[in-house]
C-alpha cells in the first residue's frame, strides 16, 4: 500500500507547481500515462489533458495556492483528501474533496467535489 499522505502531499506540490516543466516532471512521476481528472466544472484525460487543467487554474487564480485540509486517508488503492485553495496565510475560500485510485503507487484517476465556491469564483 502507498502512503495517503505522500501521495496527497505530492498532489498539492503539482497543483502549485508555476514552471510547466517541472509540473510535466511531477506527472510523469505521480501519475499514469492514462490518467484522469474529473470535478463538477472541469475534465482531463491522459497528462497533457491535467497539466493543462493544472495550467488553467493557475491562471485564473494567480496569487492562489493549494493547502491540504485534515488528514488524508486511504484503503488499498483509494485515497481521500481534502484541500483548500486561497491566498496565503488566510481561510481558503476555495475548498474540495477528491478521491484517487492508484495503479502500482501512481495516481490512475481522481473525481474531485467541491465543498465550497464562492459565487464568482
Amino acid at each position: 500500500m502507498t502512503d495517503p499522505v505522500t501521495i496527497a502531499r505530492r498532489y498539492i506540490e503539482l497543483w502549485n507547481e508555476r514552471s510547466a516543466g517541472r509540473r510535466r516532471e511531477l506527472l510523469s512521476e505521480s501519475w499514469t500515462t492514462d490518467a484522469s481528472y474529473v470535478d463538477p466544472v472541469m475534465k482531463g484525460d491522459g497528462q497533457d489533458g491535467i497539466e493543462a487543467l493544472i495550467a488553467g487554474v493557475q491562471q485564473r487564480f494567480p496569487d492562489f495556492t493549494f493547502k491540504l485540509i485534515g488528514e488524508p486517508n486511504g484503503y488499498g488503492d483509494h485515497i481521500r483528501f481534502s484541500w483548500g485553495l486561497g491566498p496565503d496565510g488566510a481561510d481558503s475560500p476555495i475548498k474540495g474533496t477528491d478521491f484517487a485510485v492508484l495503479k502500482d503507487g501512481r495516481i490512475r484517476s481522481v473525481i474531485g467535489f467541491l465543498d465550497q465556491v464562492p459565487a464568482g469564483a
